[in-house]
């Protein structure tokens, strides 16, 4: 009988410091948004950043600049610039930079593409979507909990709060239309709607992906960078 007691204790033992270790990871991955991935996407992002800067300096190139010369409208040359933009874009790639200061502060860079590698970098724009500043709808994707968690803030947003991006070829503010929580098969969000606008998505609640966050935004505002606005 001491011996089953013994055996007993030992296994009580071994299940309280097991829930302890579960509930510490489960604490520390709310605390600091899973530490290891974190650490991994600040990595990525510093190279994305890298990444950008070198693009913002060569493009729009002398290619780019020809093609939009004799163009009047402001919002035709960014379209022009943008879709000649996407198409030398790779997934992966850091292609802009989006800040939301209601979403604490959101200040990242956005890589091409929605795939486990290109979001483990940063918020990814989904390919099937327009670029912004095409005239339709926009989609970016961005974790909550893993990988930096660029979004997990992403419920904070409101009617009217500020969205910039900033890519190579022009600066686009929106102002938030409304938010809606949807299922991840709800692919309408990124319909067009006839107007410059920008979608971002990702998983609801918190841990879990069995619904979805909507930001829908409009463009308010656009600017060419400096060095094309006398093309």
């Amino acid at each position: 009988m001491p011996s089953v007691r013994r055996a007993l204790r030992i296994l009580s033992i071994a299940l309280i410091t097991a829930g302890l270790v579960l509930v510490a990871d489960i604490a520390v991955t709310l605390l600091y948004k899973e530490p290891l991935s974190s650490v991994y996407a600040a990595i990525q992002q510093d190279q994305a950043a890298s990444e950008l800067s070198e693009t913002e300096a060569q493009y729009p190139d002398r290619a780019a600049r020809r093609a939009i010369a004799r163009v009047r409208s402001r919002t035709r040359r960014i379209a022009t610039l943008a879709r000649r933009f996407g198409a030398r874009a790779r997934e992966g790639e850091a292609i802009g930079r989006i800040r939301a200061p209601a979403m604490d502060g959101l200040n990242t860079v956005v890589v091409q593409g929605t795939d486990t590698s290109s979001l483990q970098k940063g918020p990814g724009h989904y390919p099937s979507t327009p670029l912004p500043g095409q005239g339709g709808t926009a989609g970016i994707a961005g974790h909550r909990t893993t990988y930096g968690a660029p979004f997990r803030h992403i419920d904070s947003m409101h009617r009217g709060d500020r969205i910039v991006l900033e890519m190579p070829y022009a600066t686009i503010v929106y102002r938030v239309q409304k938010t809606a929580i949807v299922d991840p098969t709800d692919v309408w969000v990124v319909d067009g709607v006839g107007y410059e606008r920008l979608v971002l998505s990702s998983c609801n609640p918190l841990y879990s992906a069995t619904q979805r966050f909507i930001v829908f935004a409009r463009a308010v505002r656009e600017r060419l960078p400096a060095r094309t606005r006398h093309s």
